[in-house]
């Protein structure tokens, strides 16, 4: 079963680099995000139509496995699919390419939040449907992605 994907392409700029020329770890988080608001795209939504709606999808446990090292000015593909949909949380899945070389993976849990409350609340009905659609009853892949050749 294909789930449905968000991406982007990214050419890494040197205030990504520490001073071994590496990205700087914690930059891989910064990558996760971008693929996010991507995925968000494929569904024809945005985190600026979520917070319209009074949501907001704070990181309340992330995880990045570090496998190769990426470095100034390499271009990567950044993916994100949903991995999991429960009552108030979610699990996004993400990975980091560069050509054929996997350079990270790992995952973020969000809750659903109420932006008045700041209470944990359930995803509207209409956005749990959507959601879960794509997770459950994909059979094709979708992606949404950056213009081809274009940074973000």
């Amino acid at each position: 079963m294909n789930t449905l994907q968000g991406y982007c392409n990214y050419r890494v700029p040197y205030a990504d680099s520490d001073q071994m020329g590496f990205v700087y770890y914690g930059r891989y988080l910064t990558y996760f995000e971008r693929a996010r608001n991507e995925l968000l795209r494929a569904l024809n939504f945005t985190y600026k139509d979520m917070e319209a709606r009074g949501l907001g999808l704070p990181v309340i446990e992330a995880h990045v496995n570090y496998h190769q090292p990426a470095c100034y000015d390499d271009e990567l593909r950044i993916s994100a699919e949903l991995s999991w949909l429960k009552l108030v949380r979610m699990q996004v899945f993400c990975q980091v390419w560069r050509g054929q070389d996997l350079l990270a993976d790992g995952y973020t849990i969000h809750a659903v939040m109420n932006l008045q409350s700041k209470k944990a609340t359930r995803l509207p009905k209409d956005l749990e449907k959507l959601f879960r659609l794509h997770l459950e009853s994909s059979t094709s892949p979708e992606t949404a992605h950056c213009a081809p050749g274009k940074e973000v």
